[in-house]
């Protein structure tokens, strides 16, 4: 899995961490706001409340950001945010998924695809590139937590399906529907993750040069600056050499 430790530490070393903290945290907080108003406001009750705020938590979100956003969800002032998926493709034919929480939905659909036009890509129909990834639940632990056998007992245990280990880290993966019964068993064993939610994972990989990667960064870049885009996933590969040169470019 050297794709996810060198991808976090290329988006550092290119300064997006710092850039995009702020936008994280209010993403962040959404997310456990609608989780909140959907279902019961008791994280302990509440699965997909109880991953929001666990995800919050690993990112530094503090404590009163996070209560506040559960209380906002209990208001008769709460926003009403629809949950969309877009589809399409990005310079080099590279798949994109991007989800977003809206309150208008015309106003981030004219704002994605004018996005997509403008950065080599082309917004496509819902299920144009989704047939090219799997929903799955995600779970990732600092390489410190233990080896790579000890952890991966743990996550058979859990009924984890797989686990892709590096220098950096161990990235967990199960079912879409398991990820919170999977994440609670881990934690049991192993402690606090660093990250936990669903994600796209590609079944289909698309291989990029420097050029392509520059181009497509640039259209992710830009869709994460969106204050209603939640998540942005991609089908990219791209050898060491691309990825280090990008980093240092």
């Amino acid at each position: 899995m050297a794709g996810h430790s060198k991808w976090a530490n290329i988006q550092h070393r290119k300064g997006r961490q710092d850039k995009l903290r702020s936008k994280l945290f209010s993403k962040l907080a959404k997310e456990i706001t609608v989780a909140a108003k959907m279902g019961d406001p008791d994280p302990d009750k509440n699965p997909r409340l109880r991953l929001a705020v666990k995800e919050a938590k690993s990112n530094s979100v503090p404590k009163d950001v996070i209560d506040r956003a559960i209380k906002k969800s209990q208001g008769g002032d709460a926003e009403n945010y629809d949950e969309i998926r877009y589809e399409g493709y990005g310079p080099n034919g590279v798949a994109v998924i991007v989800e977003a929480m809206t309150d208008n939905k015309n106003r981030t659909a004219s704002t994605v695809r004018s996005t997509f036009s403008k950065n080599g890509g082309n917004l496509g129909e819902t299920g144009s590139v989704g047939f090219m990834f799997d929903r799955k639940g995600q779970i990732i632990y600092p390489a410190s937590v233990g080896d790579e056998d000890t952890v991966m007992m743990a996550a058979i245990e859990a009924g984890a399906e797989d686990v892709q280990s590096d220098e950096g880290a161990h990235v967990i993966l199960c079912g879409d529907t398991d990820l919170n019964e999977v994440s609670t068993a881990l934690e049991a064993e192993l402690g606090e993750s660093e990250s936990t939610k669903l994600i796209w994972q590609p079944t289909t990989m698309t291989e990029l040069d420097l050029d392509g990667l520059t181009k497509l960064m640039r259209l992710v870049e830009v869709l994460e600056d969106d204050d209603d885009v939640q998540n942005v996933t991609t089908n990219f590969e791209a050898s060491d050499e691309v990825m280090d040169a990008y980093a240092n470019s």
